[in-house]
């Protein structure tokens, strides 16, 4: 429990400002720090795939496409309670996962990568073939529109849990394999790891987690799901988040996410002379910038300043 201390302390901390945070802010501020929480959560499931069992994926943002589209259509042709469209957004999210993950043993690296490209690019098109229904470029609205307190307080407590439920799988004995698949296959299966159901157990859990996240950005859009939302660029921006926040480590979900949450609406602040694109000129430059200073994350970071010698010998 000792050993543990620090660490629930900080997560403590972190806990009760994000609580406090809302009464500080205002309507818009709070609306920006849910799209925060959204980014959170989609960047915690993508870790469990991707740093936790070295699947690579750049299609999440098909499984948010789907989470979104769940809410939008259950609220504006059932009407739906909000709250309630979220755990059917992370059951259907879940199954979506485990069959995109049953083809997806067939390939790993680059391969994989490409597999779930074509994820991201193929299922937002679905909502303009069958625009009658998920309203096509114009989008589908939730019959009732949530206010930015609503939203950051939803948003959060479902980060909240949601961080519980990885920390619980991780530290476990599924945790255990889906490491033991990421470090090697081959001495993963030779100590009794049956690849195929972990490898598919985290696309499932990960797609999951995405789901809430796509539901929540609906939410966060006025309550509208549309196409445009769920771009390539989208899966992009977890991705980076991911590596920012450092993969295989829960301790840098919440800079990630600020990090894609935030950055967007500071670069675009940023003059920069002779483009039209300035913000996106800077917000590349900024993730290059910190790739290289560090290509661990700040995961790694953290784990560099744990390890320095004057605070390993103050530790033992």
């Amino acid at each position: 429990m000792r050993k543990h201390l620090p660490a629930i302390v900080s997560l403590a901390i972190v806990a009760v400002v994000i609580a406090l945070l809302p009464f500080e802010l205002d309507g818009y501020h709070q609306g920006l720090m849910a799209r925060v929480g959204v980014f959170f959560i989609a960047i915690l499931g993508l870790n469990i795939l991707t740093g936790y069992t070295g699947q690579i994926s750049i299609g999440h943002g098909a499984f948010m496409a789907i989470g979104g589209y769940t809410t939008a259509v259950m609220s504006h042709y059932h009407g739906t309670n909000l709250i309630l469209t979220l755990p059917l957004a992370f059951a259907i999210c879940f199954g979506f996962g485990v069959l995109v993950g049953i083809p997806a043993l067939r390939f790993s690296g680059v391969y994989l990568a490409l597999v779930t490209f074509a994820l991201a690019v193929s299922v937002p098109q679905f909502a303009l073939k069958w625009s009658t229904f998920f309203g096509g470029s114009n989008g589908l609205q939730t019959k009732t529109t949530p206010t930015q307190l609503w939203l950051f307080v939803v948003t959060w407590s479902c980060a909240g849990i949601l961080y519980l439920v990885a920390w619980l799988v991780l530290r476990g004995r599924t945790g255990r394999a889906f490491r033991a698949v990421r470090d090697s296959e081959i001495a993963a299966a030779a100590s009794g790891v049956a690849l195929p159901i972990y490898k598919t157990l985290a696309f499932g859990i990960s797609a999951a987690f995405a789901g809430v996240a796509g539901s929540l950005l609906v939410l966060a859009t006025n309550g509208f799901a549309q196409p445009n939302e769920f771009t390539v660029f989208l899966s992009l921006e977890i991705l980076v988040g991911a590596a920012v926040a450092g993969f295989g480590s829960l301790w840098g979900i919440l800079v990630g996410a600020l990090f894609i949450g935030l950055l967007p609406t500071v670069s675009a602040d940023v003059p920069l002379i002779g483009s039209s694109h300035g913000q996106d000129v800077v917000f590349g430059l900024i993730v290059i910038g910190i790739m290289l200073l560090l290509p661990t994350g700040f995961a790694g970071l953290l784990h560099r300043i744990r390890t320095l010698p004057g605070i390993r010998t103050k530790e033992t």
